[in-house]
C-alpha cells in the first residue's frame, strides 16, 4: 500500500470511497471533500490518499479551521473526513493514513489538531477529549467525548479556546449529529 497525497486524477477513486464507506450519509461526506478540497494549499491543508494496486482504497483530510484564543485567532488542524473501502476495515488502512498525516502537520508547525470522532479509535493516536482541556466545540450537537484534540509540539499553553469550523463543514450541515425522523 502507497499513501501520497491526492493528485487531481483521484477526485472519482476518492469520492467512491465515501460513498462505499459511509452509505446513506456517503454523498454528503463526499460532497464535503469535493468543497474541502478546493480550500486546501500546501500551506492549508492536507488531502492523502492510500493507495493499493493503482487503486485508491482510503483518504484522510486535514483543513484549515481557526481557535478563537484569548491572544489572537490559531490557525488549527481539522481531521475530517476519513474513510477506507470496507472490505480493507481494519487492516490499519485509516491507522496509517492519520499517522502520516500527523507527521506531516508536525513538521509543518501545527499547533493543534481537532476532529469529531470515536474516542475509542482516536486515542490510539494521542487524541483527547478537548472540553477538559480548556477548548470549546463549536456547536452543541457535537458529543462532548467526540470533539478530541491532539496536542502536536508547536502548541503553546495559552492556546485554549473555541474552535471555529471553516464554513464548508456548515455548508454541508457536517458538524455535530442531527436528530433522526422517526
Amino acid at each position: 500500500m502507497d499513501l501520497r497525497e491526492e493528485l487531481p486524477g483521484d477526485r472519482q477513486g476518492v469520492r467512491d470511497v465515501y460513498l462505499q464507506a459511509f452509505g446513506d450519509h456517503g454523498r454528503v461526506v463526499a460532497d464535503l471533500v469535493d468543497t474541502l478540497r478546493d480550500t486546501i494549499t500546501p500551506e492549508t491543508g492536507l488531502s492523502l490518499v492510500a493507495e493499493r494496486d493503482r487503486k485508491v482504497v482510503g483518504h484522510v483530510m486535514f483543513t484549515r479551521s481557526l481557535l478563537d484564543a484569548p491572544r489572537h485567532l490559531v490557525d488549527v488542524q481539522v481531521l475530517s473526513p476519513l474513510a477506507v473501502m470496507p472490505e480493507l476495515h481494519k487492516r490499519g488502512v485509516g491507522s496509517a493514513l492519520v499517522r502520516h498525516g500527523l507527521r506531516i502537520l508536525t513538521e509543518r508547525a501545527v499547533p493543534l489538531v481537532f476532529l469529531e470522532g470515536d474516542p475509542r479509535y482516536y486515542s490510539r493516536f494521542g487524541f483527547s477529549p478537548g472540553g477538559g482541556l480548556g477548548f470549546r466545540k463549536p456547536s452543541l450537537r457535537i458529543p462532548d467525548g467526540a470533539f478530541q484534540v491532539l496536542k502536536l509540539p508547536e502548541y503553546e499553553p495559552w492556546m485554549t479556546g473555541t474552535l471555529v469550523y471553516a464554513e464548508a463543514f456548515w455548508r454541508h450541515d457536517a458538524v455535530g449529529l442531527r436528530e433522526t425522523d422517526r
